[in-house]
């Protein structure tokens, strides 16, 4: 039996801090805060350090740190050209970015932010990046090279290329040496051994089309792939086998799980941020869409305090296609940058 919306509740959680200005949502159930912290450059992927309540935010040859506790930023990661994403590696107090117009990765220091050592790799545009602890090896998926780099996180030594058969996007780790990552141009995902540095497997995302985002159960063995036509597509993550396609916002581009609330989010460039309720590994439902802000559409997601942090910003008008710019993007507004949150309690 499926969960209406109607049974799930939620309280309101706002942050007390004078840099923070609140919100109400729809239905009074939560809140959303919103953190303006200005900066220069568009944004890509997030993460989030749960251990120092750090918050990662790639902004195109920089990435700032905002710390969600103050409501403040206080660091920053300079010379990231071309910055897609951050993964953080707790156990070797490490962090590391993607440089895409660089074809490199910044290694820093997660306590101090200090950057320790920039790493040339063989792989073109390396865009979403990953840390998988049981290898303990650091993956760039590269979306011009079709393909993954793996470089050993102790050594920091580029240790592998691994082929795909398209363009990846973002993906994840069971924490036990298998990673999943969404193949954005040919619907499916791809199943890798780390251990092996080896592709194991394909499995088809039905009717999903250009995937994007990538969340797993780890405990029930499911994976949450949200795609370019308005779908979240659950699959076994042991079979592929097709479990469930539910409606999302348009425009989705991060997804992530919560194991207490057993809930799986979709962020979405509409503005909206769906919530689909796992009822039992077998029964999904869609829980509500919750207003957030047009343009947010990356998400990092905190666990242990159910809280979604989501960034975007103000925009002007598009300028003309042009054979220069054939897919001109928005001004961003001075100083309109914005981190925004959103608490989830059972």
């Amino acid at each position: 039996m499926l969960i209406k919306p109607s049974t799930l509740f939620f309280c309101a959680c706002l942050f007390i801090s004078p840099f923070t200005q609140s919100a109400p949502l729809s239905g009074n159930a939560v809140r959303l805060n919103r953190f303006p912290v200005g900066g220069e450059g568009h944004w890509d992927l997030l993460s989030y350090d749960a251990k120092r309540h750090h918050l990662f935010i790639s902004r195109a040859t920089h990435v700032q740190v905002f710390d969600t506790d103050s409501g403040k930023l206080i660091g920053d990661i300079p010379d990231t050209k071309g910055v897609h994403g951050i993964a953080i590696a707790e156990d070797l107090n490490l962090g590391f970015t993607s440089n895409g117009m660089s074809n490199s990765v910044t290694v820093f220091n997660l306590s101090t932010l200090a950057v320790i050592q920039t790493l040339q790799i063989s792989g073109v545009n390396p865009d979403v990046i990953l840390y998988e602890p049981k290898t303990r090896h650091i993956v760039t998926f590269n979306g011009l090279s079709a393909n993954a780099t793996v470089i050993d996180a102790m050594s920091l030594k580029e240790i592998a290329t691994i082929a795909l058969p398209g363009k990846p996007e973002l993906a994840v780790s069971d924490e036990a040496g298998n990673i999943f990552v969404n193949i954005e141009d040919k619907n499916e995902i791809a199943v890798i051994d780390s251990t092996a540095n080896k592709v194991l497997k394909y499995f088809s995302l039905g009717s999903g089309v250009e995937p994007t985002g990538l969340a797993l159960d780890n405990a029930h063995h499911r994976l949450f792939s949200v795609c370019a036509n308005q779908k979240m597509v659950i699959l076994n993550a042991q079979t592929g086998e097709l479990i469930a396609e539910l409606k999302i916002g348009t425009g989705p581009d991060s997804a992530a799980f919560d194991p207490e609330l057993g809930i799986a989010l979709s962020s979405n460039g509409d503005g909206t941020l769906t919530l689909i309720k796992e009822t039992d590994p077998e029964h999904f439902s869609v829980l509500r869409n919750i207003a957030t802000q047009k343009g947010a559409r990356t998400m990092a997601y905190d666990a242990t305090q159910h809280r979604a942090y989501l960034v975007t910003a103000a925009f002007g008008k598009t300028p003309t296609v042009s054979k220069e710019q054939l897919k001109p993007r928005p001004a961003i507004l001075a100083n309109s940058f914005t981190v925004l949150s959103i608490s989830l309690q059972p």
